[in-house]
């Protein structure tokens, strides 16, 4: 698998851009070169230097710090998001699938409700009403974004639940719960597994976009959104101030997307 990977330049570059991510996340109070959060009125809107390479804000602080510091943000945000959601919409799934009948058909009909509202304005939704902060959109994207989880393991589950090995369980004795956990899910969520990576990406933009309008990350938050959003008023003057937020949420979904098609393509048995 990894020599498949090294044969796909897009795959290893979206592989590439996450592993910087996350040693940025990790390594964020060693590789800043500024406090995120140090405010200094007489350097305010200073252009990229050798000082500052990334240049200043509207109250001095270092925009490189800053960005560099909201990579841990957001990928807590996108891990968090896909860490809760990805284990409601599976067990749902698996258990819609595989029980059939009015258990199905209750699930199904709660999922399509949430399906039938475009997932951002949802989130806007519950968010607003929760209050603005990082926490209330890190359970607003989860409550939007479990209903696709369940949907792609009820489509997998419902293909595989009559299958030889699954027989075999029941005619062995396997209860119902017992075939679902070791026969039903783990054959079952590859596909979700694959939706999960690409997910990453778009949870990370859906969370900078909430922020943005002032739902999510509040100020002095170095989170990229709110990073954008505050320097909406200075965009004439200062364009470093919006730009490299804006390339920073623009390198990371582009490298956990090309990471998602790259792992779907390498695990589709179609492509094997």
């Amino acid at each position: 698998m990894a020599r498949r990977i090294f044969q796909s330049p897009l795959t290893l570059i979206g592989l590439i851009v996450v592993i910087l991510i996350i040693v940025l996340a990790i390594f964020a109070p060693w590789i800043a070169p500024k406090d995120p959060l140090q405010v200094n009125i007489g350097q305010k809107l200073l252009p990229p230097s050798s000082e500052h390479w990334f240049g200043t804000d509207e109250v001095g602080r270092d925009i490189l710090s800053r960005i560099i510091y909201g990579t841990r943000i957001s990928l807590k945000i996108g891990l968090l998001v896909v860490l809760i959601a990805f284990p409601i919409g599976t067990i749902l799934g698996a258990v819609a699938g595989y029980m059939g009948g009015i258990v199905d058909q209750t699930i199904m009909r709660i999922t399509d409700i949430f399906l039938s509202f475009p997932g951002i304005i949802l989130a806007m939704s519950i968010a607003a009403a929760l209050g603005p902060s990082i926490e209330n959109v890190l359970l607003a994207l989860a409550i939007t974004w479990w209903p696709w989880y369940t949907r792609i393991v009820r489509s997998s589950v419902l293909s595989i639940k009559n299958s030889e090995f699954v027989e075999s369980a029941r005619a062995l004795g396997a209860n119902p719960i017992r075939i679902l956990l070791k026969e039903i899910i783990p054959n079952s969520i590859a596909p979700a597994s694959i939706q999960a990576s690409l997910d990453l990406g778009f949870v990370i933009l859906a969370a900078a976009g909430l922020s943005f309008i002032g739902l999510g990350a509040q100020p002095p938050s170095p989170e990229w959104g709110a990073m954008l959003s505050s320097s909406r008023e200075i965009l004439r003057d200062a364009w470093w101030a919006a730009t490299f937020p804006g390339m920073a949420i623009l390198l990371t979904v582009l490298g956990f997307n090309l990471l998602g098609d790259g792992l779907r393509d390498l695990l589709d048995p179609k492509n094997r």
